[in-house]
């Protein structure tokens, strides 16, 4: 069955607009980095510093310092002890010459190359003890504050003793005080020569206004 030309023609636009979305750079995802051409060779300056330090400490070792003087002498000796047609370098071997020159140039580069990584990394700890130690610096003197305020409110808050003197002060208070009420509440009774014994003394001898302030009579008393 033959389809009609006018579908035929929506799913190529379709198929299409489908392709420039898979070839459209997507947001959510990095971009790739382009390749630049460059007449130079590329290399990661990472992994060549690394490999430049590991040779800078294999020539710095006694290791090398060995290998190189064995490699010498046996160079040397088979120059001048094998018989003629057997030496590729006789005297004055400009070829073992050659050999020590390229490995020093080479050696000199490599060396200079780790000493300006270390130097790197020497900085880059020197800032960080100095970034180190100015925290340390603030973090004594907010310390040192803080154990200063700590005095200073300790000086105003009331000790142990200053609550005991005052507790003994105050009991000793209450001691005179108990003491005064008990000799005033004591001496009001005591006092007997007042009005109450007068009074009744008085009453007591019959005398009274009426008698004149005359004693009584012992006649009269004693008939009666």
């Amino acid at each position: 069955m033959p389809r009609d030309p006018q579908s035929t023609a929506t799913d190529e636009r379709r198929r299409g607009s489908s392709d420039d979305r898979r070839r459209r750079p997507r947001l959510d995802q990095p971009s790739l980095p382009r390749r630049r051409l460059s007449p130079f060779p590329e290399y990661d300056p990472e992994s060549f510093g690394r490999m430049s330090e590991r040779i800078a400490r294999f020539l710095g070792t006694g290791r090398f310092l060995v290998y190189m003087t064995a490699t010498v002498i046996a160079w040397i000796g088979w120059n001048v002890v094998v018989p003629t047609p057997l030496r590729f370098d006789e005297y004055p071997f400009i070829f073992l010459t050659l050999a020590l020159s390229l490995q020093a140039s080479y050696a000199a580069p490599l060396i200079l190359l780790a000493q300006n990584r270390q130097d790197d990394r020497d900085r880059v700890n020197l800032e960080q003890d100095r970034a180190r130690n100015e925290r340390n610096i603030a973090d004594t003197e907010y310390l040192t504050r803080e154990v200063a305020s700590l005095r200073i409110a300790l000086g105003e808050v009331a000790t142990r003793d200053f609550l005991r003197s005052e507790l003994q002060a105050l009991v000793k208070e209450l001691d005179e005080r108990r003491e005064t009420d008990s000799v005033l509440s004591g001496g009001e009774p005591g006092s007997g020569s007042g009005p109450g014994s007068g009074g009744g003394s008085g009453t007591g001898s019959g005398g009274g206004p009426d008698d004149g302030g005359q004693p009584p009579r012992r006649g009269t008393s004693a008939g009666t």
